[in-house]
């Protein structure tokens, strides 16, 4: 274990707090992402992406098991409004969808007839849309993927339509876009740009085009999530960071590996775990609970 160590800047983080050490759950991996929990079957799911694989964690007995291999060099995971996976597939370069039998949907994998980069990660509306970012990682080089040239020849954000299934760019301003996450009334999107190193926050039209898109926080950031109060949480080099809705950084979540991941899961969304460039699961329970989003 760990010792927790959070550190606050400001005293709206008086109500963040937890555990007094961060839970180990699993080591041997190289490099994790995309963690995402199902609450019907108490059971985590991530990805190890240099070796090519998913594992999973099952709540109920403590034990990790491979849950994928191959998997397509998988990074970013979510679970959609209907208790699917959802995986961006680096090496594929593509989006799919595992259905409750066990059979694997595409989702995308092409954009005006050219492949996409490698898809990075992604979330779901509860209007039944995915948005997904997709800069060129997985085809930079041979380590999360396989080194080929962009098609598209650039990094973009993309909407798949939930009725037709048609691919549109969201926003096409992006060097790096990576982590991503809605407001808890979906009225806003946060899209981290690693290599800009912010995040942006945009307001969700009505016609599901992304408005304005001004910096909210800089730092080298990943993964983001929001809890119930509004706060990102934002995975970085030396932990957590958690911001306040006007853009303060509030104060942090120290953990010895630079972060790249996390999602709020457990039966009281109070569980935080974590994923790193190490390759190590950390599980935290914490005194605040993730952003309860529309049904």
């Amino acid at each position: 274990m760990i010792k927790a160590q959070f550190e606050s800047f400001d005293d709206r983080f008086a109500d963040c707090g937890g555990d007094e050490y961060v839970e180990v759950l699993h080591r041997g991996s190289r490099k994790t992402e995309g963690p995402a929990y199902f609450p019907a079957g108490r059971y985590l799911v991530w990805s190890d992406i240099p070796n090519d694989r998913m594992l999973r964690w099952d709540e109920t007995i403590g034990q990790v098991g491979v849950f994928r291999h191959a998997s397509g060099y998988a990074n970013g995971n979510t679970v959609d409004r209907q208790g699917r996976l959802l995986t961006c597939e680096q090496g594929s370069r593509r989006v799919t969808r595992t259905e409750h039998d066990g059979s694997i949907t595409v989702l995308a994998d092409l954009y005006d007839g050219k492949r996409l980069n490698s898809p990075n990660d992604i979330v779901a509306r509860s209007d039944g849309s995915i948005w997904f970012t997709e800069p060129r990682y997985g085809i930079s080089d041979a380590y999360e993927g396989h080194r080929a040239e962009s098609e598209i020849g650039a990094d973009h954000v993309y909407r798949i339509d939930p009725k037709t299934g048609d691919l549109r760019i969201v926003a096409d301003d992006f060097e790096r876009p990576n982590g991503l996450a809605f407001s808890a009334d979906e009225r806003q999107l946060y899209i981290v740009d690693s290599r800009r190193r912010q995040i942006r926050r945009f307001d969700v039209a009505s016609d599901h085009t992304l408005v304005a898109g001004d910096v909210f926080a800089s730092g080298w950031f990943d993964g983001i999530r929001l809890d119930h109060a509004g706060r990102v949480w934002a995975a970085a080099q030396d932990g957590l960071h958690c911001f306040h809705p006007d853009g303060t950084l509030l104060g942090k979540l120290l953990l010895p590996e630079a972060c790249s991941n996390l999602v709020f899961g457990g039966q009281r969304r109070n569980n935080l775990f974590i994923t790193n460039s190490a390759g190590d699961l950390y599980s935290i329970r914490v005194t605040f609970t993730g952003a309860a989003y529309p049904a």
